[in-house]
């Protein structure tokens, strides 16, 4: 799930953006961006970047050129952006060229809107995606070591690289377009020092993009993470805090061509938001001062992470490992100035304020109006049928060990895991103990014996809780396994054992219960990356003592309002304990009771607004269709019900499956 969350078929038209400028007279020079000793030069005049961070595929498109103009009322005049390869190349040699041009577009909208761009392609970004924005498939190329001077790993960038260049060809500022430079990889001296790696993404990205532009590499302030991330002939630059960092930069690169201006490429607004952790509040005059700090006292520049941080969709999010799995959440509000629903906040009008010292007066439009978010009036949610009852039997692959997700040719979701022991001379009679779910839990295993719920193992703890089960002969164990991100960043500071840094999600290792070893497999594909047939025949319907998985379903009616962008909403799903949400067939993303997010941003771009009939069209043609997973339904007392609020709660609250545990 990406930038195409709405329902409007219409592709963007881009075709005017990208023709070839007029002829100019011969005598006029050639646009350009460089660089001096202590300047960035814009067609030769010195320019300070004061950009911001804004990702496309997080946002829905037709919001993109609101987003962009309040963060061009901010007074910002660059706007920094990730790609995330995963969404490019889902499969090996796949390349969404929809996907590609939608990105291209928001670069066109961007230069409208009078901002440049700086493209941060990796191909490593980071950004709190699963697995920094790496596609999951290279977990299954043959001797595949990403982020290394490694012959697969650097042919698949390169072939990701060059099909991204062609998508924006055309764009960059030697052509008249926005693009003024390109990071290459990502605060690479915080996870290697192989610089025959880092020089080698560099020729990818030459290659790929050609040779004439200007590149930087963009690292932490410490000593050992700017000479592990710095390139010969690339400008070094760093994130974080601008003090510390311009002072290393000074004092640690040495290197003459990888000197030039100052640029904290990445200042943090504030930081991501993860499940089960309270939530960071801004000191909004600690970034007052540290903006007024970089434009008033340095000839330096920077670009606020995030100005707008958007969403997750789907199963967009990644995760830390911190002797346990820290996965953020689908909403990446960051902070922001801007904030999720593309409101100014009380940070967005101090920064404003500094920005405009430092900006010739008058420079700075206007601030758009927000549009006020919708009300949804609270609606049912009543159980249809049951998770388990919606799969193919004959998708389970059958093994004498667990397969990994990967191995079974998925990316996101679950792997439903089943069992069945059996009385012989090697498993006699019955047998309990303590469940071992592999070598670890990867990352939430909810475990049942015939069909009913025993417990959860959960890596988001650094002790998961401790499930015991007991099989009688012809007893059926069934581990239903999530991901829940993967990790996207890993610190070469910290000696990380091969079962954390290995990507692969489900089952990997031998499952145990107590001392004994399980065999004969079957295992389950779930996807989930489109909605199963809900209504067909012969299917079981939910029961309201189900303890299994159940989709939930709804619907409520598009409220009144001036257009998508005043239908926006947060929907909360009260009784939930965990699970996602689909709304009209759109996956909005995971919810869970442990908060600190207690509800999911919906774009109004989602809903039917009842237009698509004509004069009269009918109240059926603003009905809403709403199908929420819920993975513990044995825990939600008195049903499930959804709400639209305009204003969302963030709140840790005790874990339903271990209330004793501490994260």
């Amino acid at each position: 799930m990406s930038w195409k969350l709405n329902t409007l078929s219409t592709i963007l038209c881009i075709a005017s953006t990208l023709a070839a400028p007029s002829p100019t007279a011969t005598t006029a020079p050639a646009p350009s961006f460089t660089y001096n000793a202590t300047h960035f030069l814009l067609n030769g005049s010195p320019t300070q970047i004061i950009g911001g961070q804004m990702d496309p595929q997080r946002i829905p498109a037709p919001y993109w050129r609101d987003r962009l103009r309040k963060a061009r009322a901010l007074g910002l005049n660059t706007i920094f952006t990730y790609t995330f390869w995963n969404l490019l190349e889902p499969a090996p040699g796949q390349w969404d060229r929809e996907e590609g041009k939608g990105i291209a577009t928001f670069f066109a909208i961007a230069q409208e809107e009078h901002l440049h761009v700086v493209l941060r392609p990796g191909p490593y970004v980071c950004g709190e995606r699963d697995w920094g924005g790496f596609p999951a498939w290279l977990a299954t190329v043959s001797d595949m070591v990403v982020r290394s001077n490694n012959a697969p790993f650097l042919s698949a960038a390169d072939s990701y690289l060059k099909n991204l260049a062609a998508d924006l060809r055309g764009l960059h500022v030697q052509d008249g377009g926005p693009i003024l430079m390109i990071q290459v990889e990502n605060e690479y001296g915080s996870y290697g020092q192989d610089h025959a790696y880092t020089l080698a993404v560099k020729s990818l990205v030459q290659d790929a993009f050609g040779g004439d532009k200007t590149l930087y590499t963009n690292d932490g302030s410490e000593q050992w993470t700017l000479e592990g991330g710095a390139v010969p002939g690339v400008l070094a630059e760093v994130d974080g805090d601008a003090r510390a960092g311009f002072a290393a930069l000074r004092e640690y690169v040495t290197d003459p061509s990888m000197k030039g201006p100052l640029l904290d490429g990445e200042y943090y607004t504030t930081t991501f938001d993860s499940w089960g952790y309270n939530r960071s509040v801004p000191n909004t005059q600690a970034f007052v001062d540290d903006v007024e700090y970089v434009l008033g006292n340095e000839s330096a520049s920077v670009s606020l992470y995030m100005v707008h941080g958007g969403t997750n969709f789907g199963w967009g999010n990644g995760a830390l490992w911190q002797g346990k799995t820290r996965a953020f959440t689908t909403s990446y509000d960051y902070g922001s100035p801007i904030d999720e629903a593309g409101r100014t906040t009380p940070l967005y009008h101090a920064l404003r304020e500094v920005i405009a010292k430092y900006v010739p007066e008058g420079s700075i439009p206007a601030v758009s109006p927000d549009v006020p978010l919708a009300e949804v009036p609270a609606f049912e949610l009543r159980p249809e049928v049951g998770l388990f009852e919606t799969l193919d039997p004959g998708a389970a692959v059958e093994a004498r060990e667990p397969l990994s997700m990967e191995q079974l040719g998925q990316d996101y979701g679950f792997v439903l895991y089943t069992y069945v022991h059996a009385d012989n001379a090697s498993s006699p009679g019955s047998m309990s103990g303590l469940l071992s779910p592999g070598d670890r839990a990867r990352d939430r295993v909810v475990v049942y014996v015939d069909d009913v719920f025993i417990g959860v193992v959960d890596s988001t703890y650094a002790h998961p809780q401790n499930v015991s089960v007991t099989l009688a002969p012809g007893a059926k164990l069934s581990l239903l396994v999530e991901n829940l991100g993967r990790v996207d960043y890993f610190s070469r500071g910290t000696q990380l054992p091969n079962h954390v840094v290995d990507p692969h999600k489900g089952i990997r290792g031998a499952v145990r219960v107590g001392n004994a070893t399980l065999h004969r497999w079957s295992q389950t594909p779930v996807p989930l990356s489109s909605l199963p047939d809900l209504q067909r025949g012969g299917v079981r319907r939910a029961g309201r003592n189900e303890t299994r998985p159940v989709f939930y379903v709804g619907s409520f009616a598009t409220p009144d309002g001036p257009g998508a962008a005043g239908w926006d909403t947060y929907l909360a799903i009260e009784g939930g304990v965990k699970g996602n949400v689909w709304v009209n067939g759109v996956h909005l993303g995971r919810y869970w009771g442990v908060g600190p997010q207690q509800s999911l941003y919906l774009p109004g771009t989602v809903l039917r607004r009842g237009d698509g009939a004509g004069a009269g069209a009918g109240e059926k043609d603003r009905v809403n269709e709403v199908v929420v997973l819920e993975l513990e339904p044995g825990h939600v007392r008195g049903g499930l019900r959804g709400v639209g609020v305009g204003e969302r709660v963030w709140e840790v609250r005790a874990d339903v499956d271990c209330p004793e545990c501490v994260r």
